[in-house]
């Protein structure tokens, strides 16, 4: 496809060429609203200079710094988190924004930290995803002591410290997981639940709320012990061809963290799909995959357009202001065979 024009930018945004030039070049002013109107077109059609169209229109806005600290940079969740930050922060109207996205190099508390500290040098608010230690509640507490607020997102850290929790409720999630595999069970059986760490908060509550269903509703079935994959599909994939060996009344297996396509993949060499059920965490291209081969019988996902756009709204909002902490809870997406 050839390379949109100015003459294109002007037919879509309904004004002239002229007027398009001036907003290029900055010249002559132009009402605001005929201005937002030739960006929103430059972004619609692709068009190639839509950062100097961004530049001339809000140039007089304020600016400010946000820094995102997410996890595993290779995995597709994170890596459409990073695009849906990036989204959401050009779409905000009101001011200039400059982000810095960065992950940690290991899930541990010093690696966390250095990001953190790392962080304060240049931005005025920060949000992170990670794992809850005593140390990165220390460092978020000296980043509040500077006035630069910080948000916990997907799984809540630094409880009573943090600005706000930013994500879905953690604990639904679980007790959504839990009915699906008590109604699509074939029958009453043995169940298993994976987790990353018990030190993410939001797995933990998965895993409550995940007990706590069948605990309360279906008794019937036999909740194994909890085990830990670390997010990582190695791990996960031979922690489940155990699970398959010991227990041959397996009939359902939650992952409520990353790695399950070490599930998806153990469950597809077995053959068991459709007859265990297998309940995930985010569409990517593998629980897509899976979902459609009928080895994945639930995948529930995280909102990113919404989440990001509440998050970087909080986040504005939180500059230079005192907040009370506090929980923002966004519904989250259910995908099965049927609507992927």
């Amino acid at each position: 496809m050839r390379r949109p024009t100015i003459s294109d930018l002007a037919r879509a945004s309904g004004v002239s060429v002229a007027t398009v030039d001036r907003v290029l070049n900055g010249r002559h002013r132009v009402r605001e609203e005929t201005a937002r109107r030739v960006y929103d077109a430059a972004q619609a059609i692709g068009y190639h200079a839509v950062g100097l169209i961004r530049q001339r229109v809000f140039e007089d806005l304020p600016q400010y710094r946000l820094a995102f600290l997410l996890q595993k940079p290779m995995q597709p969740f994170y890596q459409a988190f990073a695009r849906e930050i990036e989204a959401a922060a050009r779409n905000v109207t009101t001011a200039r924004l400059q982000i810095q996205i960065d992950y940690p190099s290991a899930a541990t508390p010093a690696a966390i930290i250095e990001k953190i500290k790392g962080f304060a040098a240049r931005n005025q608010a920060v949000a992170v995803v990670g794992p809850d230690y005593p140390a990165v509640t220390t460092a978020v507490e000296e980043l509040k002591e500077r006035g630069i607020p910080v948000f916990s997102v997907l799984s809540d850290l630094a409880t009573g410290v943090r600005d706000a929790y930013v994500g879905v409720n953690n604990r639904k999630v679980g007790r959504t997981a839990a009915w699906t595999i008590a109604r699509t069970a074939h029958k009453p059986g043995k169940v298993a639940c994976f987790v990353g760490s018990h030190r993410f908060h939001g797995h933990e509550l998965r895993e409550i709320g995940f007990r706590s269903y069948f605990r309360e509703n279906a008794p019937e079935f036999d909740v194994v012990d909890t085990l830990i994959n670390l997010e990582t599909a190695e791990i996960t994939h031979e922690a489940t061809l155990t699970l398959l060996q010991k227990h041959s009344d397996l009939v359902g297996l939650y992952v409520c963290g990353g790695g399950m396509e070490g599930a998806i993949s153990a469950f597809r060499e077995e053959g068991v799909g459709g007859r265990i059920a297998l309940v995930v965490n985010e569409l990517t291209p593998d629980s897509k995959a899976g979902l459609a081969d009928d080895i994945v019988t639930m995948v529930i996902a995280t909102p990113l357009p919404a989440l990001c756009k509440e998050l970087v709204s909080l986040m504005l909002g939180a500059i230079g202001e005192a907040a009370i902490p506090g929980q923002s809870f966004l519904p989250f997406d259910i995908y099965i065979s049927e609507n992927i």
